[in-house]
């Protein structure tokens, strides 16, 4: 991206935004008092878990891919876990991701990698958006997706909801039930948790979109990569899943790293998970044969 076209579209406020939150983040991460402050940094790595389980089980498997089915109680826990990554409301996230899709990597992609690393992790929010995302946007069909009461109520109420679920029950709690210090519980909370959930969540759409294998697709950028594989809990297998968005587990292999389809497991054996979809083998080894790189571990058999 050259120096004038980021001038010209650049949106200031919202680059001022980021600029300042990511300054302070990089500060208080340097002078906080780990020692002095170790129930709230457990607490910050717990409530990161969580939000990204929001994320990647909540609006991505089950609303964006409908990989899988849930019943009431999970919906209403991933909405909540959802909102406390303080992102995009659930429709816009659901509607953006669909057209990423659909459009990957070309003009219409809201977080096209073709424009290259910092526009795909960071500069896309910050920039003036194509004409031709807005127009891709709106041909979305949303109704499976407003057809859900939960999603509607958070969508309603999204504004209040993410800020008490983001920040104020994580700033408090810690506070009134382990006596921590609010200064620190509010810094630890705002200023390092919440950027750490953007990046990795961001790191999807920039690192797996640039650097890694392409077992499945040699055609297209997204890829296949352990490390951001190992920050979110199980997305970084992006080529398989861009491949095969269906596919509830957004992996063919078990991995250390994958949480997200190790708690989706759980709650499909106490019934609140079910409809899991998967991809054959079969299919799966005839995709790779045409298209993979020849990276895949079918070609060490």
């Amino acid at each position: 991206m050259s120096w004038q076209e980021f001038k010209k579209n650049i949106l200031w406020p919202n680059f001022f935004f980021m600029l300042t939150l990511h300054a302070l983040f990089l500060y208080y991460t340097i002078i906080f008092p780990y020692l002095e402050c170790k129930i709230l940094l457990a607490w910050v790595l717990v409530t990161l878990v969580l939000a990204e389980f929001g994320v990647t089980a909540g609006v991505h498997r089950l609303w964006s891919h409908r990989a899988y089915k849930a019943k009431l109680p999970l919906r209403i826990i991933l909405a909540a876990l959802y909102h406390s990554a303080a992102q995009n409301s659930i429709v816009n996230w659901v509607r953006d991701h669909r057209v990423h899709h659909k459009y990957a990597d070309t003009p219409a992609d809201p977080h096209d990698s073709s424009r290259g690393l910092w526009f795909s992790h960071v500069g896309w929010l910050v920039m003036k958006e194509n004409p031709e995302i807005r127009q891709r946007r709106a041909e979305v069909n949303m109704s499976d997706v407003l057809a859900d009461p939960v999603v509607r109520f958070f969508e309603k109420h999204h504004v209040p909801l993410k800020i008490l679920l983001a920040f104020v029950i994580p700033i408090f709690i810690p506070v009134y039930f382990f006596n921590q210090s609010f200064k620190w519980s509010l810094i630890s909370q705002l200023l390092i948790r919440y950027p750490l959930n953007l990046n990795i969540t961001w790191t999807i759409n920039s690192f797996a979109h640039k650097f890694g294998y392409r077992s499945y697709d040699k055609n297209i950028k997204s890829a296949d990569n352990i490390w951001t594989n190992f920050l979110t809990g199980g997305e970084g297998i992006h080529n398989f899943h861009h491949v095969f968005p269906w596919d509830y587990k957004a992996s063919e292999w078990k991995s250390l790293f994958s949480n997200t389809t190790t708690w989706i497991d759980m709650f499909a054996k106490i019934g609140w998970a079910y409809d899991l979809k998967r991809v054959s083998p079969e299919y799966i080894k005839l995709v790779v044969e045409r298209r993979g790189d020849g990276t895949h571990q079918f070609y060490d058999k």
